[in-house]
């Protein structure tokens, strides 16, 4: 009765996972501007969901975002033109990767901070701990103790 259960389910999720697709767009007829339009529209963030990539979102705006994507794409429009052209209008928000500069040089300089912060400071408490051990008195000496 499981192995039923779970052939029926498993064929539920095949057959209704073309449904869940959000972009319905017909690819593009050059192969390499479909790649260039999926590698956009993944690393291009949704304005409302902020958490998905256009290409994830089922929201009209990111919808909006990958006709314009797709458009300028056919247009000859460079990924760097598409990059500036968004982060002109929405901000370095767009980006899931975003772009080396002093205003956000803390955002890519922070966990290695963070990393030689923890290190220096488990250096300092072994340390201690160390010097805390040589003079306590109350320390019990295996040598000393008979039983």
């Amino acid at each position: 009765m499981k192995w039923a259960l779970a052939l029926v389910t498993g064929l539920l999720c095949v057959i209704a996972g073309p449904a869940g697709a959000v972009d319905a767009s017909p690819p593009l007829a050059d192969p390499v501007l479909q790649q260039r339009y999926l590698g956009l529209t993944h690393e291009l963030r949704c304005v409302k969901c902020q958490n998905e990539a256009i290409a994830d979102s089922p929201v009209d705006i990111a919808a909006d975002l990958r006709r314009e994507v797709r458009e300028a794409i056919v247009a000859g429009q460079s990924d760097e033109q598409i990059r500036d052209l968004l982060v002109g209008r929405y901000g370095e928000f767009i980006l899931f990767r975003p772009r080396w500069s002093e205003r956000n040089a803390l955002l890519w300089l922070a966990p290695g901070l963070m990393l030689l912060g923890g290190a220096f400071l488990g250096w300092r408490i072994v340390r201690r701990r160390g010097a805390l051990l040589a003079t306590d008195p109350s320390t019990v000496d295996p040598e000393s103790e008979s039983t």
